[in-house]
């Protein structure tokens, strides 16, 4: 009996609709920021209230599902392109934080988890191409791909707005056979 009064006290308390208004306030903001028009304004406006941390000029592509549980644990600076259905979750049974550098460019599809207390960076200039899963750090300018993340190149000419494909391919470098980074 005296634990019932106690769960019908907590269903009462402030506290328990406060949290319950968050997490709707949150929901909604990410689903609008999923289906509505705008990558370059709306979207990176709309996660921006929900907690998330974004720099100007980034572009946010249709459906891409940014973490609901921990949007503060989300980090994107200048500069980034995030392709159409990519995930960005910075939870596995517990926080961890995801830091996306000046830059990058995130093609179609991928995947991006990170661990509990993990932090998990993209470094600045960096290219992660369609439907990769990554999971672990990747230095600057390295272009990665694969379901299976391994580094294929160096990149010279970051992969931006202003950059053209001719210009981002003439760029890339070999990493040497001795020095190849697998992740």
């Amino acid at each position: 009996m005296i634990e019932s009064k106690r769960v019908i006290r907590q269903r009462y308390r402030l506290s328990t609709y406060l949290t319950l208004l968050k997490w709707a306030y949150n929901w909604i903001l990410h689903l609008l920021a999923r289906v509505l028009l705008g990558g370059r304004n709306l979207r990176p406006f709309l996660h921006r209230l929900r907690g998330v941390k974004i720099s100007k000029g980034v572009f946010i592509g249709d459906d891409v599902y940014l973490d609901e549980d921990f949007p503060e644990a989300v980090e994107i600076h200048e500069g980034v392109v995030i392709g159409p259905r990519c995930t960005i979750i910075a939870h596995t049974r517990g926080a961890g934080r995801i830091v996306i550098e000046k830059d990058v460019a995130i093609a179609a599809g991928c995947m991006i988890v990170c661990g509990p207390g993990q932090t998990l960076t993209i470094g600045e200039g960096s290219v992660v191409s369609a439907g990769s899963t990554v999971s672990h750090s990747i230095p600057p300018f390295t272009l990665c791909g694969g379901p299976r993340l391994k580094a294929y190149g160096r990149v010279s000419v970051p992969f931006t707005f202003n950059t053209s494909y001719q210009d981002f391919k003439r760029g890339l470098l070999p990493i040497r056979r001795g020095h190849r980074e697998q992740r």
